[in-house]
């Protein structure tokens, strides 16, 4: 007996697999540039919110090219989420409600998972430096250089940074 394995414990999975075991369960929206349905693996019974959205590119390169590639996103679903979103009642719009790791199409025809929330980290750590700067900004402009001003500048920068008392 073969065991049917989910595609959430696969990193890499080639297109035609998808191909050959979703299928569509509720179209939810239908556009010119883009699409959004609720699909399930035939084999495994699990569900996926599938957007796929056509790029077209101003300066396509090459003979074969058309300027046009379809790009295709599946995000695992719960029951919870499939329900929401077959009865209208749950958002799905590429990215706002994509916050959790899904699959997306990549090189050699293969989808691979992507983690979005490297996003978020980023920010985070965007905003951090600029923290950083200013506070080394105003220690600089200021005149007080004594020990105590630089171990409350030291403090501070901690307290930015995140670390506790022992420096971790």
């Amino acid at each position: 007996m073969m065991m049917v394995m989910s595609f959430v414990e696969m990193r890499r999975i080639p297109s035609d697999w998808l191909q050959e075991r979703l299928e569509t369960v509720k179209p939810l929206k239908e556009e010119a540039l883009e699409m959004y349905e609720v699909a399930k693996d035939k084999l495994t019974g699990e569900h996926y919110l599938h957007y796929a959205y056509l790029h077209k590119q101003i300066a396509a390169v090459g003979p074969e090219s058309n300027g046009e590639e379809t790009f295709h996103h599946l995000m695992p679903l719960t029951s919870d989420d499939v329900l929401g979103l077959v009865f209208g009642e749950q958002s799905y719009e590429y990215p706002e409600n994509w916050s959790q790791s899904f699959l997306r199409n990549g090189p050699d025809g293969d989808y691979v998972w992507f983690d979005p929330s490297y996003t978020d980290q980023e920010a985070e750590s965007e905003e951090m430096g600029v923290n950083l700067q200013e506070q080394l900004l105003r220690f600089k402009q200021s005149s007080d250089r004594s020990e105590e001003a630089v171990r409350k500048l030291l403090e501070e920068l901690d307290r930015t940074l995140g670390k506790d008392d022992n420096g971790s």
